[in-house]
């Protein structure tokens, strides 16, 4: 059993699952960064033994810490889309699961910003009856373009209903099912 199975129900079929883009991890890079500078800052200017000294290596060693931590749980989270709803699991320790049937999507936006169609990530607002929901934004999905496809032919798609006299000829000029018998008899006149 994969560890998406045990969120999905055994009638759900799987449409979508991704992850985040990586460019939702550069402002953590950025801040990471920046703390390291700072700490080998303390560390090279202010005499060894010092009590500085000592809080610029926690501090190395904590925003390492830190930054080991964003990255993994941007690796366990997931964003899932099968035929009946949207799902997004995230967290490392605690496990937390937003869930919003597709039924009830009302609307969906798709957002490309300049930085996002450089890197190839985009944004998804979705709306719903008017209520507030946990997957109402969803920010830095890889491969937009795509995803909108899916997802819009999931929102909007066809729907599946019974067959009509129509579908039954159209089916039949495609060679799938035989033509009905015709009859020899000619049709009254209408005068």
């Amino acid at each position: 059993m994969s560890d998406l199975d045990r969120y999905l129900i055994p009638t759900e079929v799987l449409e979508v699952v991704v992850r985040r883009h990586w460019a939702s991890q550069v402002r953590h890079a950025l801040i990471f960064t920046g703390l390291v500078f700072l700490s080998l800052f303390v560390l090279a200017y202010l005499p060894t033994g010092s009590a500085a000294s000592l809080g610029g290596g926690l501090l190395l060693l904590g925003s390492a810490g830190w930054f080991s931590w964003m990255v993994l749980d941007w690796r366990v989270e997931r964003f899932i889309i099968t035929d009946k709803r949207v799902l997004l699991i995230t967290g490392l320790l605690t496990k937390r699961v937003a869930i919003m049937p597709l039924s009830k999507v009302t609307d969906l936006t798709f957002e490309r910003s300049v930085p996002g169609r450089i890197l190839g990530y985009g944004v998804f607002v979705m709306e719903s009856a008017g209520q507030q929901q946990a997957l109402s934004r969803i920010d830095y999905l890889p491969t937009p373009d795509e995803l909108y496809q899916q997802v819009s032919a999931l929102l909007f798609g066809p729907r599946t209903r019974l067959p009509g006299p129509s579908d039954r000829l159209a089916q039949a000029r495609t060679g799938r099912l035989p033509l009905p018998e015709q009859s020899t008899t000619p049709l009254p006149r209408i005068r």
